[in-house]
């Protein structure tokens, strides 16, 4: 998306202006929030992680810190992390303004949570949610009153494993209750930036259900803009934790599991391949264990394999098709 796209706060009249640190605020809180009540639904604890980097070294994107809470063998999930982050620096690195060389050489805030959640039992899906704070000052060359660009981002997706409907159109019903206080024309406009967005071209197939995605959001002001980004994170809980209760005890065996593992096979090509996050994080000298634990903790790949006609594995191809589940 071009810088066009990427208003300064002082185009719109009377606009607010940006506050990075009430973000970060609500971000910290969310992050709490959700691990409080992943812990419920698994029966164990989080680990916390706390990280600092200073600027400098191999690091292009200079100081900050976040907090990492992950989870291991849990009751429920094999793995799942909820990462928390705070990045700031006094000059965009050029890899970072790449897509956008007006931002280039300004300071800059970026702040976010994200998560990734893999179940052990395949017939609970795995679910993705992130919700991030851009925030770039004025240029070091250019007037110092120059009005900041800023957005915001995120969204959360389901990925399947065995096709239940009814799982689908709750998560898609919650994600548009969320925004339906904004207007009719943002769930729409979202959710088909979703099934867009988490494509693998080079299958041609979806990664999974989808949900809504947004980015470069800015255009209804900040305090608008913020309170749909809060809308969706806080409505997380809501979406996913039903559908975890209704399938955590349900029985499986090898077969199950074994496609389980073949399907997380798409979900770390897509990570690896397609991720924007990832890719920044990797490429901007991010903190690579933060990056990388959103990957399964197992997965597997076949030569040209295909599943039964007829087989619950093979409903799932048509399942994940795009459709207006509510």
């Amino acid at each position: 998306m071009s810088d066009a796209r990427l208003r300064p706060v002082g185009d719109a009249p009377h606009a607010a202006r940006p506050d990075a640190g009430e973000v970060r605020d609500w971000l910290l809180g969310l992050q709490q929030r959700i691990v409080s009540g992943l812990e419920a639904l698994d029966g164990q604890r989080f680990r916390r992680d706390e990280w600092r980097r200073e600027p400098g070294g191999a690091s292009q994107l200079g100081g900050g810190g976040g907090i990492s809470c992950v989870i291991e063998e849990g009751g429920v999930f094999e793995r799942g992390a909820v990462l928390f982050s705070h990045v700031h620096g006094e000059r965009l690195p050029a890899s970072a303004s790449a897509q956008r060389p007006g931002l280039g050489g300004r300071p800059f805030e970026a702040t976010g949570v994200s998560l990734v959640l893999h179940p052990r039992n395949p017939y609970v899906p795995t679910v993705h949610l992130n919700v991030r704070f851009f925030i770039a000052g004025a240029p070091a060359e250019g007037p110092a009153d120059a009005e900041p660009i800023w957005w915001f981002g995120g969204g959360m997706d389901l990925t399947p494993y065995y096709p239940f409907e009814k799982d689908v159109v709750r998560f898609h019903g919650v994600c548009r209750q969320a925004l339906e206080p904004f207007g009719p024309q943002w769930h729409p406009r979202f959710k088909k930036w979703c099934d867009d967005y988490f494509f693998l071209k080079h299958r041609n197939e979806p990664r999974g259900v989808g949900g809504v995605f947004f980015d470069d959001l800015n255009e209804p002001g900040f305090e608008r803009s913020f309170a749909m980004t809060r809308a969706v994170g806080d409505a997380f809980l809501e979406a996913y934790g039903p559908i975890v209760e209704r399938h955590r005890d349900e029985p499986y065996g090898e077969r199950e599991r074994d496609f389980q593992a073949y399907r997380r096979g798409r979900y770390v090509e897509f990570n690896l391949v397609y991720d924007r996050g990832t890719l920044f994080g990797l490429q901007s000298g991010g903190r690579t264990e933060s990056i990388l634990c959103s990957m399964p903790p197992v997965a597997r790949w076949r030569y040209d394999w295909h599943p039964e006609p007829g087989s619950p594995e093979a409903r799932l191809h048509d399942f994940l098709v795009p459709r207006d589940w509510v």
